[in-house]
Order: C-alpha cells, then structure tokens, then sequence
C-alpha cells in the first residue's frame, strides 16, 4: 500500500479540490503507478482491467446525485506512465466524475503521465466530468513534467456530457486529444482553460462528430500563453446529420507567447447548422488602467483579468 503524505495530500487538493480521501463515496486515487486508495459503493464499481493498466468504473441504471473521484499523482522523478480507464455509464444516470493530475517533479528526470479515458454514455443520461491538471517543483529540480490526456466519448440517444478541463499551471509539455461521437437527440459541452508560461507547450485537439438527428456540441476554448510560452488549439466540428455545432476560442498573449487557433466545420448534412469563432490579443491597456485605479499594481492588474478570464 503505497502511503499518502503531505505532497500527495497537497496534489489531491489542487487537482481534486479535496483535502483528504471522502469516505462514503466512489473513489479511486492512484501514486506513482500504484492504487493507494479505492472505494465501489452500491451503484458505482471500480475494478482493475486484468489487460491493461487502468480501472473499469461501471455505473448501473439509474444512478442519481453520485460523485467518483479519479485523480492522480506523481511525487517522484523520473516516473513515466500510460493508463486507461473505462467508464461505462448505464441509461437514465446523472453523475459526477472528478479526474486529474498532479506531477510533483523532485529532480531532474523527466516526470510524465498520459491517460486515456474511454466514456459510454447510455441512453438519457447525464454526465459532468472535470479533469484538472497541475505540475509543481522542488527547488533546484529541472525535470519536466508531462501530461498528454486522450478522451474518447460516445453518446448514446438522449444523453448529455458537460466535460470541464483545466491546466492550472507548471506543465512543460502536454497534447490533448478529445474526441466525441454524438448520437440521436444527444448534446456535449466542452469546456477547456489552458495556462502556459516560460517556454511551456500546449497542443489541444478537439473534434465532434455529430451522427445523429437533433444531436449538438457546444465547444469553447479560453487560453492564456505568457512568456515565450505556446498554444496550438484545433476544433472540428462535423455535422453528419441534421444538427447544431458551435466552436469558439479566444486567447490571451502576454510577453512573447504565441498562439494558434484552427477552428474547423465539416457539413457533410444539408441541415447541419454550424458556427465557429475565434479571437486572440493581448489586454487592453485600459482594463489594465481601470485596476490600477482601484490600488493594484500592474502585476497584480494582469493577474486579476488572467484569472477573471480563465474563470
């Protein structure tokens, strides 16, 4: 049983909002390759796959009001890894599923987590999902910390996914691919908050399919680059039947950063209703005006609008 000290409690905090393992609920919390902390309850079972590295969540009929937690870390240099977990939400669910990671790099090897989550979403259920990730430090340690999420969802007739996911900072390199089909009558949200610094990389690829007739996908980007830090961002939204899509990005640059935005549309239905927008620039100098005004420095200005527009 690998044990959870005060660098893993602090990863737990960040990625997961907790402060310490929640009794009484769905939980799965893994360190350094290993499960350290597990709970199933009634209606949510986590099990090993005996095939691969990862967990099945399988969720019954019905469940309603339910949270799992799923979160990761690592504290250690030098750890590499690659896990995938499939989660099987049954017919007429609404649940919450918390994700993460947080990589705590003590040295100078590089530190390096990429998950893969695989979602079957069953018919007229609702699901919520947030994936946090985080990266941090020691002093005098250089080695990267990595992170390259994959998320594969399905949508069954009538269901419904918000997906909420953010890089709260310290990252040094990481590609995120996500991709959803989206059936009858079914709709996804994605929410997505990029944070980069010094000469950190983010890659984000985005890409609906929407095959079924009244399906939707609502997809927003939010980033700020400072530095000489860079973001790709690439959305494509493919309306296969009569459907409704929308993609939007904006962007902030700070210092020497560089941003790129490819929002795309494939109508390949006479009645897909598609739209797309993006927007990349630096702050307004009189925002940063408006907050000195008040008593804050510039530093602390830029920081306040950072946040306010990653919110």
């Amino acid at each position: 049983m690998v044990t959870i000290g005060d660098i893993e409690k602090k990863l737990l905090s960040q990625i997961a909002d907790l402060n310490e393992v929640p009794e009484g609920l769905a939980f799965n919390y893994r360190v350094n390759g290993s499960s350290c902390e597990r709970c199933s309850t009634e209606n949510i079972k986590i099990t090993d796959n005996a095939e691969r590295t990862g967990i099945d969540i399988r969720i019954k009929d019905g469940t309603v009001g339910e949270t799992c937690y799923i979160p990761v870390a690592i504290s250690v240099t030098g750890h590499t890894e690659k896990v995938r977990n499939d989660f099987f939400i049954g017919e007429n669910c609404d649940v919450t599923i918390v994700a993460g990671c947080g990589i705590h790099n003590t040295g100078h090897s590089e530190s390096r987590h990429d998950g893969v989550h695989r979602f079957f979403v069953g018919k007229n259920s609702k699901v919520k999902y947030v994936e946090k990730h985080y990266g941090e430090a020691e002093k005098g340690a250089d080695g990267s910390k990595i992170m390259n999420p994959e998320t594969e969802i399905t949508l069954e007739e009538g269901s419904y996914m918000e997906m909420e996911t953010t890089q709260i900072k310290g990252i040094d390199s990481t590609k995120r691919v996500t991709k959803a089909t989206v059936k009858e009558n079914a709709s996804i949200v994605i929410r997505e908050r990029l944070l980069t610094n010094g000469t950190q990389f983010a890659e984000s690829q985005l890409d609906a399919d929407l095959i079924g007739e009244g399906s939707s996908a609502n997809i927003i980007s939010r980033s700020v680059a400072t530095d000489d830090s860079r973001i790709s961002f690439v959305s494509r939204i493919a309306g296969m039947a009569p459907c409704s899509g929308h993609t939007e990005c904006d962007a902030i640059i700070i210092g020497n950063a560089k941003v790129l935005a490819v929002p795309a549309l494939d109508a390949l239905d006479p009645d897909a209703a598609l739209i797309h927008e993006a927007a990349i620039g630096k702050i307004a100098g009189e925002q940063l005006i408006k907050l000195q005004t008040l008593g804050l420095t510039p530093e602390e200005a830029e920081e306040e609008i950072v946040n306010g527009f990653l919110k």
